[in-house]
């Protein structure tokens, strides 16, 4: 049995919403905050008590359960408000992830603040952080876009504006959507930029591979399970470039172009040398047009 002396002696404020972060696959990605808190709490608001619940279970976790969706949030953050001015502590979850972050939540949590009541958030498991954290981006700012818009327009604007600006950017995306969208990002960024996709993060069948938006149209994809899409930053931000490129594996790659497109090329003498596939790539390029 886990120890929870070091969690039981935290500040526990009665009258709190606590936003608690729930496993994004794998369930024994809960932290022992989390556990302490809901066991604690006198209700629990969930995206769906469908889900909740049997996860409850697991931990053995009794405490009662309320239904707060995005059909009925605005009526139920006034009515866990009512019972956090009572003095209750009410916990708020979702069924992956933190609530508010691409997700409902984030209503109740402005209802109960602009009722000047606190507000403590638990952290917990986030698959853009985890997907960043496996994808080598470059160093920098990113911006955070989470699912875009479903009208083709929309989201071919967003993305331009996205590429446009240079720094990395993730995205989230549903598995039927995938394909269009690869196909969207193929044609709005450079050939060279590094795009790196991470599948159903922490559960059975997490898959996370590196590729160039050259590439994009080409993969196989699984149309399973949901998507992160991290963009690095602009192959003329990135500090590892053609420069730095090792003179023999640029006679490599010299060689290699005569019989296979750049992209290939590229992967290969990657795969062979170890140097960065955007940098081989991005020296292809220059090599093919001389």
């Amino acid at each position: 049995m886990i120890a929870l002396s070091e969690v039981a002696a935290q500040d526990f404020p009665a009258g709190s919403l606590y936003v608690v972060g729930m496993p994004i696959g794998n369930a024994a990605d809960i932290t022992l905050r989390a556990i302490w808190t809901l066991s604690r709490v006198d209700l629990i608001a969930a995206e769906d008590t469908r889900v909740t619940r049997p996860f409850l279970a697991r931990y053995g976790i009794e405490t009662p359960v309320l239904a707060a969706h995005q059909h009925n949030e605005r009526a139920m953050a006034q009515q866990v408000v009512e019972r956090l001015a009572r003095g209750e502590r009410i916990a708020v979850v979702t069924d992956a992830g933190t609530p508010g972050v691409s997700d409902p939540g984030a209503l109740m949590v402005r209802t109960a603040l602009e009722a000047g009541l606190r507000v403590v958030p638990v952290p917990g498991p986030s698959s853009a952080i985890a997907a960043l954290s496996a994808s080598g981006l470059g160093a920098g700012p990113f911006v955070f876009a989470g699912f875009l818009p479903t009208g083709a327009h929309q989201r071919n604007r967003i993305l331009r504006t996205l590429a446009a600006e240079k720094r990395a950017f993730v995205l989230f995306e549903a598995p039927h959507r995938i394909a269009e969208l690869l196909a969207q990002l193929s044609t709005v960024l450079e050939p060279a930029r590094r795009v790196v996709l991470a599948r159903e993060v922490s559960k059975k069948f997490e898959t996370i591979s590196a590729h160039v938006a050259s590439e994009l149209t080409a993969l196989r994809i699984e149309a399973r399970g949901e998507y992160v899409v991290l963009v690095d930053v602009a192959p003329a931000l990135i500090s590892s470039d053609s420069a730095d490129i090792d003179p023999a594996v640029a006679h490599w790659l010299t060689v290699l172009l005569e019989e296979m497109p750049p992209a290939r090329a590229a992967a290969i003498a990657a795969k062979a040398s170890g140097q960065p596939k955007q940098a081989l790539y991005a020296l292809a390029l220059q090599l093919k047009s001389a």
